[in-house]
């Protein structure tokens, strides 16, 4: 690892009662640092393990060259989020920054420290505004839970399947016996099969049909089991949320975790609506005047949205009517629906904010 580099070797000319600009490239074992000026100067760069002491001692060789009241950091959200943390205790912004453009990279090259001081550049200018999530509160509980309850899902339709598949092979007299039975019936069956040893093809199939039903089951207690802390979690948290018609626990989860622990980053309910992919995009060109349908944000959040939007759909009579006299004015059912999830978004969004007030608003997506 490159040794760090002390303050007096590296930057003799710089007032150390001036502004700086910290930029981390961020990575598994280290992290790169590079230190810059107000006005875009290279001071230093230096690489820190990731760990306590290494976050201390990157803290310390940055404020060794001046003020730091800003850093850019790569990764916010996985490699740079124990640092996030640590650079906030210390009451300094860190705004997220992307990995810089192909065009840049094809003029500049790729090291670490090029990376770092494009993310010190970009703070600088401006072109990454965007404050970080603090990923320190409940809304970070939720963000773990449903990892882990996603994963349990999944693992439990791949088993079902896999399960179903078995069947379709199965010897005739056993594959009878399961004839007619569907979903939990037919896996608490598979699940009392015999215990044999398997001695050929039969025995081998129950003992593999009784080893996925049980799987199944345990799975399925685990996923319960999360979605009852998540729902604890935003009981406790933002109770509110699930009081609106057709937000339950799954788009509750997904719409928090877009905002963040920190909901006062967004601006104004037209970045939310931008983080969850239903802010409609100009594309007008010349004497065309149009907006298209916005393929970014977090889909997670954006498939949320459109699961409240289905559902009031069907029990809510006033989204029948909107949708009714939207359709009237020519517009597609899946027009309409588009412009349901921006309501929608909206209405979220002014739920979180009251989670977290403050006066004070960084500018977000």
């Amino acid at each position: 690892m490159p040794s760090m580099p002390h303050p007096d070797e590296s930057s003799q000319s710089h007032p150390r009662d001036e502004e700086i600009i910290l930029g981390v490239d961020t990575h598994k074992d280290s992290h790169v640092a590079a230190v810059i000026t107000v006005l875009g100067v290279l001071v230093a760069s230096a690489a820190f393990p990731t760990t306590t002491a290494g976050y201390r001692q990157l803290l310390a060789w940055a404020r060794g060259f001046g003020v730091l009241c800003r850093a850019g950091v790569e990764g916010t959200g996985s490699y740079g989020s124990a640092l996030t943390r640590h650079l906030r205790r210390q009451n300094i912004t860190v705004v997220e920054v992307n990995r810089p453009d192909r065009a840049a990279r094809r003029r500049q090259g790729k090291t670490d420290a090029v990376d770092a001081t494009a993310a010190a550049h970009a703070v600088l200018s401006g072109r990454a505004n965007t404050t970080a999530k603090t990923a320190d509160g409940p809304v970070e509980m939720l963000r773990m839970f449903k990892l882990a309850r996603t994963s349990a899902v999944k693992s439990r339709t791949q088993a079902v399947n896999q399960l179903k598949a078995v069947i379709v092979g199965a010897e005739p007299a056993l594959r009878e016996t399961l004839t007619g039975l569907t979903g939990t019936a037919l896996i608490r069956y598979c699940a009392s099969l015999p215990d044999t040893p398997p001695r050929d093809v039969s025995t081998a199939t129950a003992y593999t049909l009784r080893r996925l039903a049980r799987r199944i089951q345990v799975l399925t207690r685990e996923a319960r089991e999360l979605e009852l802390q998540i729902t604890a979690v935003i009981d406790a948290h933002a109770p509110h949320l699930l009081q609106r018609k057709g937000v339950g626990p799954d788009s509750a989860a997904a719409l928090l975790i877009t905002a963040g622990d920190n909901p006062d980053r967004m601006n104004n309910e037209a970045s939310f609506a931008a983080l969850c992919g239903v802010s409609p995009i100009e594309a007008s060109s010349g004497k065309t005047r149009r907006r298209r349908l916005n393929r970014g944000g977090d889909r997670r959040a954006n498939a949320a949205l459109y699961r409240i939007a289905l559902t009031r759909s069907r029990c809510d009579q006033r989204t029948r009517d909107y949708l009714d006299r939207r359709a009237a004015q020519g517009l597609t059912r899946r027009e309409a629906i588009r412009c349901v999830k921006r309501y929608v978004a909206r209405e979220i969004y002014n739920l979180i904010r009251q989670l977290n007030p403050t006066t004070e608003c960084p500018r977000t997506a």
